[in-house]
């Protein structure tokens, strides 16, 4: 069976990580891609490399995520691929944590992207075709010690990831939920020369994506788990 091609990426929760590895990994298989974030600055660098477009959003306002949508559909075309990476955080000891700040986080984490895979999935279905993949961490599945926040917003997200798998693939919707078990490498946090690849690269991310991406519709994965080799679990 020949596997989906897919034309228009949007990518939101943008950063210099992940995010990054997959605009580059994207944009090299030709295909657009959009890059949406509260800030923008500091995305000019990847969208000259990469030829990507920044849109300014924040994800937990319905009203903005509609108007990225339609921007991106005016501007670049309607997107096929829609990747939310974004993700809120509120740590501390239980007692002390502020309610506001928790609702906020839970608000990035899980809400954001319901908002975010709604709106695509409107304009997937009339086509039958398109993914929409969620970025989930360890928090996904275990809940930690004064991180009670962020797993409460990452056990939501994982809990919408497998809810659209069943609703959304057998209407020719790719659904795909990741769990990053470990840290991710990057500029300002590397790995100790002694313990290579004790990190996740997140380019070697980006490619396990597109893997997924690759499956043929018989035989669709709607989550993986990545870690490195020495990760425990």
């Amino acid at each position: 069976m020949e596997h989906p091609k897919y034309k228009i990426a949007l990518i939101v929760g943008a950063g210099e990580g992940l995010s990054a590895s997959l605009a580059r990994l994207l944009s090299a298989q030709g295909i657009r891609v959009a890059l949406a974030a509260r800030k923008i600055e500091k995305l000019g660098a990847l969208c000259s490399e990469t030829g990507a477009k920044a849109y300014a959003c924040n994800a937990t306002e319905p009203d903005e995520v509609e108007r990225l949508f339609g921007l991106v559909e005016r501007e670049i075309g309607t997107p096929d691929l829609v990747v939310y990476n974004a993700s809120g955080r509120s740590r501390g000891p239980f007692v002390e944590l502020v309610p506001a700040d928790v609702a906020q986080a839970i608000a990035v984490s899980a809400y954001g992207g319901f908002l975010v895979a709604q709106q695509a999935a409107k304009r997937m279905l009339p086509n039958k075709h398109g993914a929409i993949l969620f970025t989930g961490a360890s928090a996904s599945v275990k809940g930690y010690a004064q991180s009670a926040p962020f797993a409460m917003g990452k056990f939501a997200l994982r809990g919408l990831a497998q809810s659209l798998a069943r609703e959304l693939s057998p209407q020719g919707i790719h659904i795909a939920h990741f769990v990053i078990d470990g840290g991710i490498r990057s500029a300002a946090r590397t790995e100790p020369a002694d313990k290579p690849d004790s990190m996740l690269d997140p380019d070697a991310i980006a490619q396990s994506y597109w893997s997924v991406l690759q499956q043929p519709r018989s035989a669709w994965s709607w989550e993986l788990e990545l870690r490195p080799w020495v990760e425990k679990f």
